[in-house]
């Protein structure tokens, strides 16, 4: 899987909560565009949270197919990415779609890719992007290691994904199951 530029996006589930965090930075080429777009959203009458890393087009075009899917399977979050996972791999438009999802509901969290992934996690952390590998090794650790809620893991794991990835800031987004 290619690694993706421009953003991060965090996710945890810890007592009973689901929170996921996104940075606001567009990226083009070697310059900062924008500082504070939105790349976590819910889905589903919010039951589903769903944040990209990548082209925002491409992600933006690859969340509505996830909720189309989603509808289409009552909410069944597996079903849906296994579904949209085949489509995003067979279809000659949607394989060129250069973005990475994470989406979550209150029982599972899943990272959906073009190559026909649709991983679910050991442990409920999941990071992806240019600052996903520094997110998640702050989040596994304060969530092996601490006793803070999901949220403030998320918000740590960001300022510090921020203050390592010149592709990812410190202006996040934050929404919660």
């Amino acid at each position: 899987m290619n690694k993706m530029r421009s953003t991060t996006i965090c996710i945890v589930r810890k007592d009973g909560k689901t929170v996921i965090a996104g940075d606001g930075q567009v990226t083009l080429g070697h310059s900062v565009m924008k500082a504070s777009a939105k790349k976590v959203r819910k889905l589903f009458n919010g039951k589903i949270v769903v944040g990209f890393a990548g082209s925002a087009a491409d992600g933006l075009a690859l969340m509505e197919r996830l909720e189309e899917k989603l509808n289409k399977y009552g909410g069944n979050l597996l079903k849906a990415a296994v579904e949209l996972a085949k489509d995003w791999r067979t279809d000659k438009f949607l394989r060129r779609l250069e973005a990475v999802l994470v989406a979550a509901d209150k029982e599972r969290m899943l990272l959906i890719s073009g190559n026909g992934d649709v991983i679910e996690p050991d442990e409920p952390v999941l990071a992806v992007g240019s600052g996903g590998d520094y997110a998640r090794s702050a989040a596994l650790a304060l969530y092996r290691n601490t006793d803070l809620p999901a949220r403030k893991i998320v918000e740590e794991s960001m300022r510090i994904a921020g203050e390592i990835c010149i592709y990812t800031n410190n202006n996040i987004t934050i929404e919660e199951l």
